[in-house]
């Protein structure tokens, strides 16, 4: 199982931003410059975000990007959906979206990865934006 740089960098951007809740907007390219992200693909990803309703921009001179909710209300699994669609992306067991195999009723496998994504998804729907902007455990940083 691998994390994509999407999902690494939209986490670290939607911590950024947490840390600045309620202070106005913050620039791309603040955020960019303090998470160590390219702003070409940063603003990518802010793009998805917005559509999904995590993110909230405002144009002109003070403008840039902010939070559409509180950090509480917003998880990891959250940025995750939003990036990339599904938790763990496993056609035969995808959040909402299960296709059929002919495998299906004799797959030795399915329960394994069935069991992952309920522990996955599990954890990453308890970790909200707050937890992730105020412990120095759980927060993620310039690697």
């Amino acid at each position: 199982m691998r994390v994509s740089a999407k999902e690494l960098y939209g986490l670290r951007a939607m911590t950024e931003f947490a840390r600045h809740f309620g202070q106005g907007p913050l620039s791309l390219a603040e955020v960019a410059r303090s998470q160590a992200i390219s702003q070409p693909y940063l603003e990518q990803i802010a793009i998805e975000l917005r559509r999904a309703g995590l993110l909230h921009s405002r144009r002109g001179a003070l403008g840039g990007y902010y939070l559409s909710h509180p950090p509480e209300a917003t998880t990891a699994g959250d940025i995750i959906r939003a990036l990339e669609g599904s938790i763990l992306p496993i056609q035969c067991i995808a959040e909402g979206a299960c296709a059929p195999c002919a495998l299906e009723d004799n797959c030795s496998s399915k329960g394994v990865w069935e069991q992952v994504r309920d522990r996955l998804v599990e954890t990453l729907d308890a970790i909200t934006l707050a937890d992730l902007s105020e412990s120095p455990v759980l927060g993620i940083g310039p690697e």
